[in-house]
Parts: structure tokens; sequence; C-alpha cells
């Protein structure tokens, strides 16, 4: 068929306009894209987890961010086991959102870190108000592969939590590391806390980081509604917010009660003794047996003498 001049005019007018429309359509769908994708991200920037404390949620700017790193510490490493407790406390906190869609938690733990402070265990998972059956651990040989699980996790976005466990402050895990961590759990969206044993304070990336001591228990009310000190009741953390906006540390006590899965403002211990002085029998020391010998004397105080020609 011979097209006309005229023809092949008006051809090329209408395949413009098709053009036109479809780069138009094109455009408002790119900008409304963008639009929903800001929105999501404004929404994740500010989703934050209350816990329950209105000092420390406010020194949280609302609470602990959903969407980051968070890093939580241990200055010695027989405080290993609170700062463990409130690692957990927060996981079980995060699997009680919504959005958390009953995933599982991921515990990431080199094989030094386990030798130290040991593996979780089911029955004590189930204690302290987590699920097991939506935990799981994993135990990778080396540092490095432990940091390439960590942004794995975050970014598979299969978990609504992961925890990263260190041993102190490793060469291999410096700003850069933290750095990177931190940015794969921003753009995922996803919560990951930084669990360091027996680290000093360093420089991170971590918005906010947690100094956590173990506390005494608070006193056990009985059924006879009559109160039992002394006792072995719920975990009291001495916790201490070093690192936020605040131009000084936020220090508090927090009690957490595992039947409610909820934490709980504590008042500081009327006797607390420093960690050095406690004794291992606190009861009255038993007089020197009549038949034995008593405890070896202390030496005094030791010369080096000169040897003999």
């Amino acid at each position: 068929m011979v097209q006309t001049p005229m023809t092949r005019e008006r051809l090329f007018a209408l395949r413009e306009e098709i053009a036109r429309l479809e780069g138009n359509c094109a455009a408002a769908a790119r900008q409304e894209a963008l639009a929903g994708e800001s929105g999501h991200a404004r929404k994740r920037e500010n989703h934050r987890l209350p816990l329950g404390v209105p000092a420390l949620d406010h020194a949280l700017e609302g609470g602990l961010p959903l969407n980051g790193m968070s890093e939580i510490r241990s200055q010695l490493m027989r405080d290993a086991t609170a700062a463990t407790g409130f690692a957990l406390a927060l996981a079980v906190l995060i699997q009680q959102q919504p959005e958390a869609d009953h995933a599982p938690v991921l515990w990431i733990s080199d094989t030094v870190t386990s030798m130290e402070t040991g593996i979780p265990y089911a029955l004590g998972l189930a204690d302290f108000g987590l699920k097991p059956e939506r935990f799981l651990h994993a135990a990778p040989r080396r540092l490095e592969e432990a940091l390439w699980l960590a942004e794995t996790a975050v970014e598979s976005g299969a978990f609504s939590a992961s925890i990263l466990e260190v041993k102190g402050n490793s060469a291999h895990f410096g700003l850069t590391e933290s750095r990177r961590l931190g940015l794969r759990a921003k753009a995922a969206g996803r919560p990951l806390l930084l669990l360091r044993q027996s680290g000093e304070e360093e420089a991170s990336s971590a918005p906010f980081r947690f100094l956590v001591e173990p506390a005494p228990a608070k006193s056990r009310l009985l059924p006879d509604r009559s109160v039992l000190g002394g006792s072995i009741g719920n975990p009291v953390f001495r916790l201490t917010l070093e690192k936020s906006r605040n131009p000084a540390p936020v220090s508090l006590y927090l009690e957490w009660n595992p039947h409610d899965r909820q934490f709980f403002p504590a008042h500081e211990p009327e006797r607390a003794w420093p960690a050095g002085r406690l004794s291992a029998h606190s009861g009255s020391r038993l007089p020197a047996s009549a038949n034995r010998p008593g405890r070896p004397q202390e030496l005094g105080s030791v010369l080096a003498l000169d040897q003999a020609s």
C-alpha cells in the first residue's frame, strides 16, 4: 500500500502522541514508586520500640530503633550474663511486634566468644520469655565469617532481630566494619544488636550504646504476702546509656519480668557492695577446728637476698 505524504505525517504525529502519553505515564509511575519508597523509608526511620520506662524512652528519643544497629557491652567477662540477658529481653520485645510476623531471632557468636560465655539453652530461653522454636544460633569459626553472616542476615529480612556477639575490641572489627553493618541494617530496615562482651569504649556507628552491669534482684513477694529478700528473683540490670544525643550518660536500674515480658523501673539497692568485695559465703566465718591447724598465715614482705658467692 502506497502512503501519501499526508498519511505519513499523520502516522508520525500519532506515534509522537503515543510516545508522549507513554512517557508521562511512566514518569508518573516512577514518581509514585519513589514517593512510596520514601514514605516507607520515613516510616522505617521513625519506627522505634518503646521499652516501657519513660526516662529511658525519652533518652532514646522514643524507643529502641528498629531500622539499624544498637550496641550493648559489658566491661568484664563476669558481667557477660547481664549483657546477654538484656539483649535477649530486647529480642523478646522485638518478636512481639506485629511486623515481626513470627520471624525467628538469629544469634551469631564466634567460637572464642562461645567458649567464654557458653551457648544458648532452650529451657533457659523459654524461662526468660523467648520461644525456643523461633530462635536460631550460629557459631562461625572466625570473626570475619560472623561479620559476613550478620550482614547477610539483616539484608535477607528473614529474621525479626539479629544479634552479633563478639569479644573485646578486636583489630578485625573496627569503625569501618561497624559502619558497614550499620548501613546494611538501616538499608534493610531491620534491627541489629551488637553484643560486645568485656569490651572497652571505642568509636562506633551505632547511635546508641548501652553498658549493662548486674544488680541485686528485688525482694520477692511470697504467697502469704510476706516479703523475702536476698533470694533469686527477676533479673535486674544496671543500665547506662553511655552513647546518645544526650550530653550526659543516663543511668538507671531495670527489672525484667519474663512472665509479663516487660521492663519495670527498679530502685537502687540499699546495700550494694563492690563486685570485688562480695563473699562466696555470706554467713559468719566458723572458728578453726580444735584438732587441726588453722588457715595458713599470710606472707609478709618478701625480700630479694643477694646470691651467695
